[in-house]
């Protein structure tokens, strides 16, 4: 896959991401306000405990997003494939939204779930165009005398 087509999907995930980063705070902050304004416990646990697991939730989760978005955003300006870390977490990322999308269709609707999809077909789709032959710029003449040749 060409430059002209990796750079943008990589820019647009990372865009897509942390957009995402900062709805899913949202999110949990409204979840820890209505969960405040109950003021009722969970098989008795006080519900500040629970107001600061949501935001707690909505924080990690946010920054998480926010981190994979710059590890895309970089790749998109280096031109170049993530690292290993970075490659780990863009598949648990799209890992995560593969599965929050099976979970979603059901209870939200196809809405969300075609929206997840949207965002784990970016984040594959930008894995896939910074894979090991575009990142590398290794032939086969380059490898190991003993490696197999790649396909």
């Amino acid at each position: 896959m060409s430059a002209v087509v990796r750079r943008p999907v990589a820019f647009v995930a990372a865009i897509v991401l942390c957009a995402e980063a900062v709805g899913i705070v949202v999110v949990g902050g409204i979840l820890a306000t209505v969960v405040g304004n109950q003021d009722m416990s969970l098989a008795g646990l006080e519900p500040s405990a629970m107001v600061d697991g949501a935001w707690a939730m909505g924080g990690v989760f946010g920054l998480y997003l926010l981190l994979c978005g710059l590890v895309l955003l970089l790749t998109g300006i280096r031109d170049r494939a993530p690292g290993r870390i970075g490659r780990i977490a863009l598949i648990t990322c799209a890992v995560v939204h593969g599965v929050l999308g099976a979970l979603t269709v059901g209870l939200v609707g196809w809405a969300a779930f075609a929206s997840l999809m949207v965002v784990l077909g970016l984040i594959v789709l930008a894995l896939v165009a910074y894979g090991p032959e575009s990142g590398s710029g290794r032939t086969a003449e380059d490898a190991e005398p003993n490696a197999p040749a790649p396909v």
